[in-house]
Order: structure tokens, then C-alpha cells, then sequence
């Protein structure tokens, strides 16, 4: 085996998913269709150090439940990170709270979403730039996603290119100079793990004026979202 993807933490999953043994790094290889010893992982919200970047082939960064406008002491060693990675041209894939978090190291903006909280199986569009980007190219132009989340990436890093959108959120992905991408749905999401997230929101969606009953019907698979993790994961180790 050669270098392998470090998997950055920026937080757990929620608890009815946690007591069962499971948290973000273990779908993300479940769905990348590579072997879990491709991978190491690395908490960045608890101080755990992370990798030398000469030792790692690839970075796909984690959604979380923090917010990154706390900007907690964590979230500046994780930009300093990225960004000495991007330079390298070590391919980077960040995830919700990790799409945030590239975006922001780059000098972008992220906040809370003017229309609130945005959550279940949702339809994104692709950009003209997305036909000939790596992970997207192939994909069509409307594919299905799974999302939580209340903050969002409000304004693109200077030269960002954007490749998804949808009405709800402007910025559903964008790509930094040719390795870095920034994607704010969840690939690694299966339904029933969605599902689990929306019944753990329930009261907060009610209270929001959301029709969770919907969400939940609504809820279906995302071939197409996994296709983007797989296309990184075969990105980074093809060309190690």
C-alpha cells in the first residue's frame, strides 16, 4: 500500500449513530471502494496533531456540528494545513463542515444561511464548469444529494470555481486551482443515515417551520453523490 488519505475529524456524528459504533470516518470509507487501511484519521477538534503531508496522498475533511464562524483555536491549525497542502498540490476534498472550512482558509466567507437550515435528500445543479471538472464530469446536470446544514459558505475564495448550486444554496461546491475541492452535501450519507438526522432534528425543523413528515418522504438514495467521493478517492490514488 502506498500514502493514504488522512481523513481529518471536525466532529462527531449524532449521538443515536455514535452508540452504534459508527461516526463520519467509517462511511466515508464504507463508500469510497477502498480498503480501510487506505485511510488514517485524525481528530482536529481535539487537538490530535495531524500527519507530515509528505507522509498522505490525499486530505477529505469532515462535516461537524461547530460552527466555523467560533473560529475555535482548531479551526486556524486546520487552515494553516490546507492551505500548505493545497500548495503542494496534495488533493483536498472538504465535506459540509469541511467545504466551509476549505473555503474560509482561502479567505472566503461563510455564516449562517439567510434561509435557515437546509436538510434531507435534496436536488443540486451542475455548473458549465462542473462538466469538465475530475470529480464531476459525468455526473448529470441535476443529481440528488443528502444535506445538513444551518451555516454555508456565503462568499467563494478569490479564483474559486463553482460547480454546483441549487435555489437554496448558491455555493453547493467549487474547486480552488486544480486539486482542491470544496462540496457542502454529504457523499458519504446513506439514506437511512439521514433519515437518523432528521429524526434527531425533528423538534428543531418543527420549530422552523419545517415539514419534517416531507423531509422524511422525501428521503432517497444518491448514487450520483457517492460518485463524486469515489472519483476523488480514485483521483488521489491513481496518481500517488
Amino acid at each position: 500500500m502506498g500514502k493514504p488519505i488522512l481523513i481529518i475529524k471536525t466532529g462527531n456524528t449524532i449521538a443515536s449513530l455514535l452508540n452504534q459504533g459508527e461516526d463520519f470516518e467509517d462511511w466515508f470509507i464504507a463508500q469510497s471502494q477502498f480498503p480501510a487501511d487506505n485511510f488514517v484519521v485524525k481528530s482536529l477538534h481535539l487537538d490530535e496533531e495531524l500527519d507530515e503531508l509528505n507522509s498522505i496522498a490525499g486530505i477529505i475533511i469532515t462535516g461537524s456540528a461547530a460552527y466555523v464562524t467560533d473560529e475555535e483555536a482548531w479551526n486556524f491549525v486546520g487552515a494553516d494545513y490546507v492551505r500548505k497542502a493545497h500548495k503542494l498540490g496534495i488533493p483536498i476534498l472538504g465535506v459540509c463542515y469541511g467545504h466551509q472550512l476549505v473555503a474560509w482558509a482561502f479567505g472566503g466567507e461563510v455564516d449562517f444561511q439567510s434561509g435557515g437550515r437546509e436538510i434531507g435528500t435534496v436536488a443540486i445543479e451542475l455548473t458549465a464548469a462542473a462538466k469538465k471538472d475530475p470529480l464531476f464530469a459525468g455526473i448529470p446536470d441535476e443529481f440528488y444529494a443528502q444535506l445538513s446544514h444551518q451555516q454555508s459558505v456565503t462568499g467563494l475564495p478569490v479564483n474559486a470555481v463553482r460547480l454546483a448550486t441549487n435555489q437554496f444554496e448558491p455555493n453547493q461546491a467549487f474547486r480552488l486551482g486544480s486539486t482542491t475541492w470544496g462540496i457542502q452535501f454529504h457523499p458519504e450519507f446513506t439514506a437511512r443515515i439521514i433519515r437518523e438526522y432528521i429524526l434527531a432534528r425533528q423538534d428543531a425543523i418543527l420549530g422552523e417551520g419545517l415539514d419534517a413528515g416531507q423531509l422524511l418522504a422525501d428521503i432517497h438514495d444518491t448514487p450520483y453523490s457517492v460518485a463524486v467521493l469515489q472519483k476523488f478517492c480514485r483521483l488521489v490514488f491513481e496518481n500517488v
